[in-house]
């Protein structure tokens, strides 16, 4: 079967492909997300790599409220603390909640894709599950965020 656009196809894969092999091996401190804390050996942090840590990155960025904080860039972090007290309907609330978290994770280039699905709100916690797709595999991820 032909494709209807060729060249753009090819060279968007080919862009993905080049993007995906200069990407350096992403590390990270291993975090103990229970108790909001890095993990420390023998005095020194357990550093940990590729999917996993790409994972830790991103339970960071969506607990991190974007712009915040000068010592992140203007794009990291998530808005979905905007979405406190609005007055929209659940319906508006949970379609933008979703888009925030995928705007948020999207930021990573190491991450390539992002779905969400199954999101509720009870309480002051949001709780969402999420497919995540990185350069290096992919993985479904349930997150509970305070607002």
């Amino acid at each position: 079967m032909a494709d209807i656009f060729p060249s753009f196809v090819s060279s968007l894969t080919e862009a993905q492909s080049q993007i995906k092999n200069n990407l350096p091996l992403y590390k990270e401190c291993k975090w103990d997300f229970e108790n909001n804390k890095p993990i420390f050996k023998n005095g020194q942090p357990v550093i940990i790599t590729g999917h996993e840590a790409v994972l830790t990155w991103a339970h960071h960025a969506l607990l991190t409220v974007r712009g915040r904080w000068e010592i992140h860039t203007p794009n990291y972090g998530s808005d979905i603390e905007t979405l406190i007290g609005s007055a929209w309907s659940s319906e508006l609330v949970t379609a933008e909640a979703m888009q925030y978290i995928k705007e948020c994770l999207l930021e990573s280039p190491y991450i390539t894709s992002v779905f969400c699905s199954d999101i509720s709100f009870s309480e002051s916690t949001l709780t969402i599950k999420c497919k995540i797709e990185t350069i290096y595999s992919e993985s479904e991820e349930n997150y509970e965020l305070s607002l």
